[in-house]
């Protein structure tokens, strides 16, 4: 039988090349297989599982918490295959953790944007389902990054983010010769009046697909430029990584404070203490 032959659904998955033997329940998404290394820095120990294209798996342990991460590559066509195959191993959490730009004057670089929800200016989670279904992140990722950026001590911001599927013409850029895609003088103007906080390139499609298959998800992004002001710098790689990872741990806390209180999801009520 041949790899292109094989079924899908099979344990080993086809590009992550992982069973559900090389992953945590919860796994951190960067895109740049490189920010692989930079993340697994605040754990206590790490395992690299498997390499396959822009695909990196490396599980191991933080405060006794298993975790995971695997790098997607750009876009969110090469994400959700890694969501995908993830999700057939036995994941059910999944944290985007990258970079972006903001488009509020009040966020500054080295800010972490913690998203709520996203607009879908991405193509591929339309193959999924309607245009006008809502990708939405998990309330519990959301306090649990909240949480942790708030205990580190990192300036946040929580709303909504546009994914784009282009770098250049799709978040207004200009492309070669001082080429502009349709609308792309408003663009910027128009998520801005909307209260968008960023622009990336992945988050929508993820939270889409995690919600389409009852599995939770969030994304944190370490703001590298500001569109309003015109600032660009890469100041806080990695101060995305250490909360995303932080978050993990929290958790896991706030899952076992579910069990013990016999709830399906966790709320205000509750207390990590």
């Amino acid at each position: 039988m041949t790899r292109d032959s094989e079924d899908p659904n099979a344990d080993r998955q086809y590009h992550l090349e992982i069973d559900s033997a090389d992953v945590a329940d919860t796994v951190l998404l960067p895109g740049n297989p490189e920010r692989l290394e930079k993340i697994v820095a605040f754990w206590d120990d790490h395992e690299l599982r498997a390499r396959h294209r822009e695909y990196r798996t490396a599980t191991g342990s933080y405060e006794g918490t298993p975790i995971s991460v695997t790098s997607t590559g750009i876009g969110s066509p090469s994400a959700a295959i890694a969501v995908e195959e993830l999700a057939r191993v036995g994941v059910d959490t999944f944290v985007r953790v990258g970079s972006c730009g903001a488009i509020q004057p009040e966020m500054d670089v080295g800010d972490l944007v913690i998203t709520t929800g996203a607009v879908r200016q991405e193509g591929t989670s339309d193959e999924y389902v309607r245009e006008d279904y809502p990708a939405t992140a998990d309330h519990e990722v959301v306090s649990a990054l909240v949480a942790a950026a708030e205990r580190l001590g990192y300036d946040y911001h929580t709303g909504v983010t546009m994914s784009a599927d282009s770098f250049y013409a799709g978040q207004g850029r200009p492309g070669v010769d001082g080429f502009e895609a349709a609308g792309a003088d408003d663009l910027i103007d128009e998520l801005k009046a909307a209260n968008v906080k960023n622009i990336e390139m992945e988050a929508s499609a993820i939270l889409t697909l995690a919600n389409l298959y009852g599995l939770r998800a969030g994304a944190v992004c370490t703001v590298y430029a500001n569109r309003e002001t015109g600032t660009f710098r890469t100041d806080g790689e990695s101060r995305a990584a250490e909360t995303a990872t932080l978050a993990t741990h929290l958790l896991a806390k706030m899952d076992a404070v579910k069990r013990e209180a016999g709830v399906d999801r966790w709320h205000a009520g509750l207390s990590l203490e």
